[in-house]
């Protein structure tokens, strides 16, 4: 016999996890795919298949990693699409207004800038291991690759950030180290 799940409770418990999480979740998207739009719809597909596995998911306080794996799947994905090739993106502003952490102090703009610079495995690594704040091993797991590649990619990205980082974003002020 099959056991009832009953999908009120489901759903609720699903929409509890999005009010909580999604801006979070739209973030990292954001600042893997470094296009608004891309990261809004990665994210939308991430969510959809973590909604249809979510009862699937028994280790609820890992959800969040599961949904970071998705979104890096999915993000992977949209990058190899030969289509992706051809689109490219525009100026316009989406509407609403952008999100600023508290502790932002006026160089995030800058310093993304040089962060989107990165490729594209690059810049996931740094994302997740910097602005996500994931281990080493995590950041290899949500990614696909072995931890070797997560801090190889992490060190080459950071020589090439401090190479072109200007000296008034490096950290102690004054040039480079």
């Amino acid at each position: 016999m099959t056991p009832v799940v009953d999908a009120s409770a489901r759903d609720v418990e699903f929409t509890d996890y999005l009010a909580a999480r999604q801006g979070a979740m739209l973030r990292t998207a954001y600042l893997i795919c470094g296009d608004q739009h891309q990261a809004e719809d990665v994210l939308q597909t991430a969510l959809a298949k973590l909604y249809l596995a979510w009862d699937k998911v028994h280790d609820k306080h890992a959800v969040d990693a599961y949904l970071r794996r998705i979104i890096a799947n999915e993000a992977t994905s949209l990058w190899r699409r030969a289509w992706h090739r051809k689109e490219r993106a525009t100026d316009d502003v989406p509407e609403g207004s952008p999100h600023h952490d508290r502790y932002d102090d006026g160089t995030d703009d800058e310093l993304w800038a040089l962060v989107q610079s990165l490729p594209r495995r690059a810049r996931a690594v740094i994302v997740l291991r910097y602005y996500e704040q994931l281990s080493e091993a995590e950041t290899a797991d949500a990614l696909g690759i072995s931890v070797g590649t997560v801090k190889s990619q992490a060190s080459r990205a950071m020589a090439t950030l401090r190479e072109r980082a200007p000296a008034h974003l490096h950290p102690r002020g004054g040039g480079h180290a």
